[in-house]
């Protein structure tokens, strides 16, 4: 089979690799029909952090399932599946309190796993996988585009969203104008959030902001940043913020820009091994957030949002490309002139 390969940072390249097998009793192979790049993927792309060489790469996907393990009972060869990067057991702790992205259980055994490749050995099948009714072939290009979505991006922006328990009603601060973001509008929207302040200094990406449910695009940063949404909210601040980033400056506007009382909503991947939280403490902020619960928001809101066409998050996707162009789809991404790099199998 054909897989995306990280060979060394700013180069990626496809290599036939052998056809993954079942290894363990509660995997699944999955035959993937799309996948796609993550802000995530750049950091070790960029050499910013460290990732071995000549590796398989990936970590979203959608795809039909080709065989499964003895103790895998809940999707059978056949089903359509969203195949998320969480791994969920479905019975620990964390798992049975919705946050299977810290699953209690679960740890990555066996050969390694790309999601940007034709096949993939999934692991904790039983649980983890989520069912989409019929077939790819059943869906429009646009619906596979919002079920690839529903993997990770537009589930971390939805954890980001309860994660700041955000209301109907409320004025919502996004920090990222990523896919994640982005999501974190779209998803701001799906509970009702009366106003959207998207922090976004990129024309397009501010488009698709305001198409998702933005009502205010604030370009500036830092200081400025903050000065700017007070005059929003008349001196109030947010009533939470979803923080989509990770990086320094995001972090430090999200804890200034929210209401006494409210909560920030953390899932950019911090880039800072310490923070201060004394801010928060001193103005009473909630901070709140992590690794997404990907299948509990796909199962309990996200698919069925996508399947009435209530959301659209596959906008995102604003270049495709083949697993013969994965460099192109990495360097569209690191050059931003994608939002999101779609893969096509």
């Amino acid at each position: 089979m054909k897989a995306a390969i990280f060979v060394k940072p700013g180069q990626m390249e496809a290599r036939e690799l052998p056809q993954p097998v079942v290894e363990f009793p509660t995997d699944a192979v999955i035959k993937i029909v799309r996948a796609c790049v993550c802000g995530s993927d750049l950091w070790w792309y960029r050499g910013l952090s460290k990732r071995p060489a000549n590796e398989p790469v990936g970590h979203e996907a959608i795809g039909v399932v080709e065989s499964v393990g003895a103790a895998v009972t809940a999707v059978k060869p056949g089903d359509f599946v969203i195949v998320p990067f969480t791994h969920g057991c479905g019975h620990c702790a964390a798992c049975l309190a919705g946050f299977e992205g810290n699953c209690l259980t679960f740890h990555h055994q066996g050969s390694p796993v790309g999601y940007q490749a034709e096949y993939l050995r999934y692991e904790n099948a039983d649980w983890s996988l989520v069912k989409v009714p019929g077939q790819p072939e059943d869906y429009t290009d646009a619906q596979l585009n919002d079920l690839l979505a529903l993997s990770d991006v537009m589930a971390t922006g939805y954890h980001a969203a309860v994660s700041a328990e955000v209301h109907a009603g409320d004025t919502v601060v996004v920090m990222g104008d990523g896919a994640v973001g982005l999501s974190g509008v779209l998803s701001a929207k799906l509970l009702g959030a009366k106003r959207i302040i998207a922090m976004s200094r990129h024309e397009d990406r501010a488009q698709l902001a305001r198409e998702f449910g933005a009502t205010d695009v604030v370009p500036e940063r830092g200081d400025l940043a903050v000065q700017r949404v007070m005059e929003l909210t008349a001196g109030a601040g947010a009533d939470a913020v979803l923080e989509c980033v990770g990086n320094e400056q995001s972090v430090a506007t999200a804890v200034q820009v929210g209401r006494p009382g409210s909560v920030v909503g953390r899932v950019g991947i911090p880039q800072k091994p310490e923070m201060n939280t004394n801010a928060l403490f001193w103005r009473n902020i909630g901070l709140r957030g992590g690794i997404a619960s990907v299948t509990t928001h796909d199962r309990d809101v996200l698919l069925q949002a996508v399947l009435n066409g209530q959301i659209h998050p596959g906008k995102v996707f604003t270049q495709r490309f083949d697993l013969d162009h994965i460099q192109d789809a990495y360097a569209a991404m690191d050059q931003r002139t994608a939002i999101k790099s779609l893969i096509i199998m």
